[in-house]
């Protein structure tokens, strides 16, 4: 009988149960008096999104995350932007369906592009491609990012001398405990290594192994964990692979590598980004240069990958892409042609197909989404 009445009672107000999902979009607006920053509502059956705000008065927005409890965006801003580089945020409020400027500090260099937060809410941490740099923020409990405590300076680079000259830090990531962040160095060839202490007021401190080495010339550049935390995943831009690696308390030891592009393509490939479906199937990875795809891999029992396909992202340049928290959708941010396109998953094939019609937001570089 409880049932029953709950049920018309849910029936009568759908509105107080109903979930929305939002996709936050950051761009290169290279011009701050232009919209850099967007907020659209998807609507999880059709796969069509809907715009319901935006925000003017920042400078290329180029990477987001959003906090854990969905109060905050953070946005890395001033990216590419000569002797600057910072670090903002915004809060969102669903109900008003609005964004509103909270903060902003100094990235610690002039060209930040990886942003994350750890599960607590309290420390933020940001990559610096261009110098090869890390920045780690406390977060007040009003969501004022404070001045960085640590900023970590990398120098070496390695054998490519046109894009390695130097460390360039790419994606700050932590392990699925939070135990660990890790840093993709494009730069140096390398995987590098904290262990992340958060009751310290200096949270990253040296892990017994510091970096795990990639191979020469590969550059890598994003790195993700597989939901059982036993397997990492890093996308080489460079040498258009995903490295796979078995992952236990800060240490990784490669299993395969596995190129994301078909044979037509051995050149300029241009990996860019990494994510594995919710229930751990599938792998998806892009690429831009030539093939401008999602490249599509079943992850197999031990870890390793095998390849399924290849889909066209519909546009030039997809920088990053993501996936809704059930898995039902992909949504892919093309910065070349402006545009997003939407396609929904198959859950047993790991295939994609195209939904709805693209959506044009200029020089569009990144997408994070959430259900409220």
């Amino acid at each position: 009988m409880k049932n029953i009445l709950f049920l018309l009672f849910a029936l009568s107000f759908p509105e107080i149960h109903a979930q929305h999902t939002y996709a936050f979009f950051g761009s290169f607006n290279r011009d701050k008096d232009t919209e850099g920053l967007y907020v659209y509502e998807l609507d999880t059956l059709s796969g069509k999104l809907s715009k319901i705000t935006s925000f003017t008065g920042i400078l290329n927005p180029s990477f987001l995350t959003v906090s854990p409890n969905g109060k905050y965006v953070f946005a890395c801003t001033e990216s590419k932007t000569k002797n600057s580089g910072s670090v903002s945020n915004f809060e969102f409020n669903p109900e008003k369906k609005s964004l509103t400027f909270i903060s902003k500090q100094k990235s610690g260099g002039e060209n930040p592009v990886y942003l994350t937060i750890h599960q607590n809410g309290k420390w933020l941490v940001n990559g610096n491609y261009t110098e090869g740099s890390v920045s780690v923020y406390p977060v007040s409990e009003n969501g004022q990012i404070q001045p960085y405590v640590q900023n970590f300076q990398f120098s070496e680079g390695s054998v490519n001398p046109d894009r390695q000259q130097q460390a360039h830090i790419h994606a700050t990531v932590f392990s699925n405990d939070f135990k660990y962040m890790f840093l993709p160095d494009l730069g140096a060839d390398k995987i590098r290594a904290y262990r992340f202490e958060s009751e310290n007021s200096q949270p990253l401190q040296p892990a017994d192994i510091p970096f795990t080495p990639t191979v020469p010339g590969s550059g890598p550049r994003h790195l993700t964990f597989h939901p059982n935390g036993k397997f990492a995943y890093c996308i080489e831009e460079m040498g258009g692979a995903v490295s796979v690696y078995s992952y236990e308390n800060g240490k990784l030891n490669n299993l395969q590598r596995i190129h994301t592009h078909s044979e037509k393509y051995k050149d300029d490939s241009e990996s860019s980004d990494i994510h594995i479906s919710p229930d751990g199937r599938f792998l998806y990875a892009s690429n831009r240069g030539n093939e401008n795809n999602i490249a599509i891999f079943s992850i197999l029992d031990d870890g390793t990958l095998k390849t399924l396909g290849y889909q066209s992202t519909k546009g030039k340049h997809p920088r990053v892409f993501n996936l809704d928290p059930d898995g039902k959708f992909l949504m892919a941010t093309n910065a070349g042609t402006g545009t997003v396109i939407v396609f929904r998953r198959n859950p047993e094939t790991g295939l994609l197909k195209k939904v709805g019609r693209k959506i044009k937001i200029k020089s569009v570089s990144c997408v994070e989404i959430r259900r409220y």
